[in-house]
């Protein structure tokens, strides 16, 4: 079984969906390392990349921001990523691997690309080896539910079902919040190199018409229970 070493026990945070200056103040207080942004038209999250540069200027160093793009021409995802000259792309769509490093230019930034597992039994159909091969020039993979549209519509897939040895960093995403990403991390930290988790709906004020808008208890909360889970594993090494 592939294991993260001990000095890669820190769960890197991300979250995403982010559209207000508040938010992404809150979020970078609560403790994330990343921030993302929809850059996909068709998302109730959606900015501009003028907006989204505007919200990443209030980054503080070593928080990076993250722009999301779902089968967008690869021209405009040089042009928008050129408005944020630190940002990791994520790709999401149905980019090939061809698309992922010509949209990059050929890996100069890094990138992230999106596996949709599917949900229920079908999720063990899924060649997530296979995937990692065909992406390898991916910085990370991301892991989503497979729902309609595009990201995971804040519904989780069967972490059990992953395959047990993955050589990749991967990033757990698709219906996480406070009350189950620690057990995420503990079942799925295991079978990579390293985890890292993105949260968006999990952090959202309740209601409808709220998308977007984020709970700053709730990220609280979210990365609190990220570092329980950091300490529960660094426990479990110190015993082994």
């Amino acid at each position: 079984m592939t294991s993260a070493s001990p000095f890669a026990q820190r769960t890197r945070i991300k979250i995403c969906g982010l559209t207000r200056e508040q938010d992404v103040d809150a979020a970078v207080a609560a403790g994330a390392d990343a921030i993302g942004f929809v850059l996909y038209e068709k998302s109730p999250r959606y900015v501009s990349h003028q907006r989204a540069a505007e919200l990443a200027r209030r980054l503080p160093p070593f928080v990076t921001p993250v722009l999301l793009f779902a089968n967008e021409e690869i021209s405009k995802i040089i042009a928008s990523c050129a408005y944020i000259t630190s940002a990791t792309a994520q790709f999401h769509g149905e980019e090939t691997p061809a698309d992922c490093l010509m949209a990059t230019q050929e890996g100069v930034r890094p990138y992230l690309r999106a596996a949709r597992i599917p949900l229920g039994a079908a999720g063990g159909s899924f060649d997530l080896v296979k995937f990692v091969f065909d992406y390898s020039s991916a910085q990370a993979i991301l892991l989503d539910a497979h729902v309609d549209g595009y990201g995971g519509g804040g519904q989780t897939f069967n972490w059990s079902l992953l395959p047990q040895n993955v050589n990749a960093h991967l990033v757990l995403s698709g219906g996480l919040n406070a009350a189950n990403v620690t057990d995420g991390i503990l079942q799925v930290r295991p079978r990579c190199k390293t985890l890292s988790v993105d949260v968006s709906s999990g952090v959202e004020v309740s209601g409808p018409g709220n998308k977007g808008i984020k709970d700053p208890e709730k990220m609280n909360s979210f990365v609190a229970a990220v570092r329980a889970a950091d300490k529960q594993l660094a426990k479990k090494s110190h015993h082994v």
